[in-house]
């Protein structure tokens, strides 16, 4: 398992979000969280990046608990994805891309060749290297946040509803693009959606979130049944 979440409590202002919530991620797979508004979605996301510590329950991401001492370093260990990409616009698309590179303090020539080969897994030219974000579409600008989010080759990706701002033709290049990253370097992404029909496109397996507890969870074979069969019972 990449991530595993055991028994966990979680409470914000005296109203319960998790409770006595368990679940495995495996790994070289994209699981996609599904679930209205509230239901617990992007909490997961926080708890398994240590942005958040549980009440009360065991977090283990890379097989080990994890050490929030040490939360810092194991979140270069993670790459993470947002709606509104995140990327910074006083950087260049250059800048932006290889910030924790450099912040690391990777190899230069290890830098321009990681750079080199993101950018045409995206479809991205390199002249586009000294553009700011503003130059950019929103379609290229999370294709940016793509190329970021995986620039240290993490063994674990969190992406939290990452295209819901995205027309429908844009967003479909992206998919594209996610998928063609995943199949020349597969990891292990958990990626947040409200969106059926996003999930039914990049997931291997599903979990279906309801009220901070697992409704149902499997391949993404089972995602038709289960959505008629969720919106019978709360019609």
């Amino acid at each position: 398992m990449i991530a595993s979440l055991k028994n966990i409590n979680l409470s914000f202002s005296g109203k319960k979000i998790l409770d006595n919530f368990s679940i495995d991620f495996n790994e070289k797979k994209i699981t996609g969280l599904l679930g209205y508004s509230g239901s617990g979605k992007s909490t997961i996301l926080k708890i398994i990046n240590g942005m958040v510590m549980p009440d009360a329950g065991s977090v283990q991401v890379f097989g080990k608990s994890f050490d929030y001492a040490m939360g810092n370093k194991l979140r270069l260990q993670i790459g993470y994805a947002v709606q509104h990409v995140g990327i910074f616009p006083h950087m260049t698309v250059k800048e932006n891309i290889t910030l924790l590179a450099n912040i690391t303090q990777q190899d230069k020539s290890k830098i321009d060749a990681r750079l080199k080969r993101l950018l045409e897994m995206v479809q991205l030219p390199q002249s586009y290297f000294s553009k700011k974000p503003h130059q950019l579409s929103g379609g290229e600008q999370q294709r940016v946040g793509l190329c970021r989010a995986f620039f240290l080759e993490p063994p674990l990706v969190l992406m939290d509803e990452p295209f819901a701002s995205l027309d429908y033709r844009t967003k479909s290049g992206i998919y594209h693009h996610l998928l063609h990253i995943q199949q020349e370097e597969p990891t292990s992404i958990i990626i947040v959606t409200h969106q059926f029909e996003e999930a039914q496109i990049l997931c291997d397996e599903f979990v279906w979130l309801n009220e901070g507890k697992i409704y149902k969870q499997g391949a993404k074979s089972l995602l038709t049944t289960i959505q008629n069969e969720f919106k019978e019972q709360h019609i």
